[in-house]
């Protein structure tokens, strides 16, 4: 018990800090994985960029080679 004790204030900071960090990174993933689930959706409502924005496509005549 009596070797517990500074062991315990030797690593009791640096596993703070990292419980910490890990709470604030939890938010942000939670985030990130919302806006990855709600993509699908919000792709769907975008209208068809063909619709908007027409390719030209332009042909060039096939030349036959002898």
């Amino acid at each position: 018990m009596e070797q517990l004790i500074p062991f315990i204030s030797d690593v009791g900071f640096p596993i703070v800090v990292t419980l910490y960090l890990l709470h604030r990174i939890e938010a942000k993933l939670d985030t990130v994985v919302q806006s990855i689930q709600s993509l699908p959706a919000r792709l769907q409502e975008r209208p068809d960029p063909e619709t908007m924005y027409p390719a030209k496509v332009t042909q060039d005549p096939i030349r036959e080679i002898n």
